[in-house]
Order: C-alpha cells, then sequence, then structure tokens
C-alpha cells in the first residue's frame, strides 16, 4: 500500500510538470504562429503598399528613389497622379469597360454552374454521371488551346473584338469548374431534407431557391469571388477578343506602357486602382469565402 501510495504520489507531481509544460509550449508556440503569420500576411502587403505610395509621389521622386523614401520625407505625397488619372480618359473609360465584362461573366457563371450543379447532384437525366466526365474532362483543357479556333468561330459569327465575345469566352470556360464545384457541394446535402421538403409540395425551382440556394451561399460566395478575381485581372483574352478601341483596363495599361514607356505617374495610380477594386470585393465577400472553405473542409 506505501510503496502504491508512493508511487501514485510521486507520479501525480510528474504528470503536473508535464501538464504544465506542455502550456506553457503551446502558448509559446501560439504566439510565435501568430508573429509569423503577421510577418507573411505583412511581407505579401508589401507590394500593395509600395504601389500606392509610388502613386502618391511625382514622377520625378520615383525616378529619383525608391518608394520607401516616402517616409523620410513624407512632403512627397501628392494627389496629382489621380487628378490626371482621371483625366485620362482610356483609363476611364476601361475601368467601365472591365466592370462589363466582369460582372455579366461573374453571374452567368454563378447562375447557370448554381443550375447544372443542382442538376447533376440531385437531379436524374439520361447520361448524368457520364455528362459530368465530360464536364471534369473539361477543367483540363487551356485556355491557350482554345484561342485560335474560337477566335475563327466568333469572327464567324461576327462577336470578336465585341465584349458580348469576351463575355461569353470567360463564361464557357469559367463552367467547368463552377459546376464540378458547386455540384460536389450540393451533393452534401442531406437528402432527407430535399425529401421533407418535396413531401411539403414543393418543386424542383422552389426546392433550388429556398433549400439549396441558402445551404449553397458560402459556396456559391467563394466560386463568385474567384470568377471576378479571374476575369477582372486576365489579359491574354481581353487582348484578342476585346476591342482594341475600348479595353479593360488590363490592356489599357499595357497600352500606356507601350505608348509612352516611362509614363509611371499614371500607370501606378491606374494599377493601384486595377488592384483595390478586386482587393474591396474580396474583403467584401470574405466572411462567406471562408465559409465555404471550411464547410468543403469538414465535409
Amino acid at each position: 500500500m506505501t510503496t502504491a501510495s508512493t508511487t501514485s504520489t510521486g507520479a501525480a507531481p510528474v504528470r503536473a510538470g508535464r501538464s504544465l509544460a506542455a502550456r506553457v509550449a503551446a502558448r509559446a508556440g501560439g504566439g510565435a504562429m501568430r508573429v509569423f503569420l503577421v510577418l507573411v500576411g505583412l511581407f505579401w502587403l508589401m507590394p500593395t503598399v509600395g504601389l500606392l505610395l509610388s502613386s502618391l509621389r511625382g514622377a520625378d521622386d520615383i525616378a529619383a528613389d525608391g518608394w520607401w523614401k516616402v517616409f523620410a520625407a513624407p512632403s512627397q505625397i501628392t494627389f496629382d497622379n489621380y487628378a490626371r488619372l482621371l483625366d485620362n480618359s482610356t483609363i476611364t473609360h476601361s475601368v467601365l469597360n472591365t466592370i462589363l465584362i466582369t460582372v455579366p461573366a461573374t453571374v452567368l457563371v454563378v447562375v447557370l454552374g448554381s443550375l447544372a450543379g443542382y442538376a447533376f447532384a440531385w437531379m436524374d437525366f439520361p447520361g448524368r454521371d457520364w455528362w459530368f466526365l465530360v464536364v471534369v474532362g473539361l477543367l483540363v483543357v487551356p485556355v491557350q488551346v482554345a484561342l485560335v479556333p474560337v477566335s475563327k468561330l466568333f469572327g464567324a459569327i461576327g462577336i470578336f473584338e465585341t465584349t458580348f465575345g469576351v463575355v461569353l469566352f470567360h463564361t464557357a470556360f469559367g463552367l467547368p469548374f463552377a459546376i464540378f464545384l458547386l455540384r460536389n457541394f450540393f451533393a452534401e446535402i442531406p437528402r432527407e431534407l430535399l425529401e421533407a421538403a418535396r413531401l411539403d409540395g414543393a418543386g424542383e425551382i422552389r426546392l433550388f431557391t429556398r433549400v439549396v440556394m441558402p445551404l449553397g451561399g458560402p459556396a456559391i460566395a467563394s466560386l463568385g469571388i474567384f470568377q471576378f478575381l479571374w476575369v477582372w485581372n486576365d489579359m491574354l483574352v481581353a487582348l484578342i477578343f476585346a476591342d482594341s478601341g475600348s479595353p479593360p483596363i488590363t490592356v489599357a495599361l499595357q497600352q500606356q506602357v507601350r505608348q509612352f514607356g516611362n509614363n509611371i505617374d499614371v500607370l501606378a495610380p491606374g494599377a493601384f486602382v486595377s488592384m483595390v477594386i478586386p482587393l474591396a470585393v474580396f474583403f467584401a465577400f470574405q466572411r462567406q469565402f471562408v465559409s465555404g472553405v471550411m464547410a468543403g473542409a469538414v465535409k
């Protein structure tokens, strides 16, 4: 009894000591991880901050030294670059053209992808699985392969170098991923929930709008963010299919470099404007994006 008591009594401090050490190590590890993540975040934000500060400096100051010199000479900050940017009709019109391309391409992909994803997940029709395999196969088709044949097709039907043609191209190449993503997400919805809605008299349209869409909100928001960022930042498709007289922002900035070469006082604020809009969209839907990612991870 004495030995057992001594052993148990002696083991208790050991276990307590280990538990305390584990807690200290865990707290130290958590603090170190937070510091590391903050440093990584600051590192990734550095180009954005540098571009912002460059857009607030004059052309002579930009040519003389780096953007970090603004901390030693705050008087370099000026908004004249943005005033000249607003007077540059090519840049201002290109922002509007980019919106006219990005918003329809994003909305069409989200709507059509949601409908097709629901159909592949919960509706029975001939060849459903084979058609879904075709969709999965389209995911591996690179955009570059389709540039020449699609250009000939658009030229034959009269939509080459039009905004509609760019929207159609982005929609076609965004749908395979949208259908694949939303089909897999919708398929995780409990069957009992859909059957209960059907027993209550809900048809397919009401079932889709009242049950599936609210539950799939995080995945749909994630898809919308991905599609918006991809279309907004695209340059290859816009350079080939967009109207050269009314290009989107990426092509307009490239043309400014080609024409003037050293007009950094216009290019810097223009590049920052083209960056800040998708950043604003991402942070506006950040909560839904994280919810969609975490929901997919848990499932």
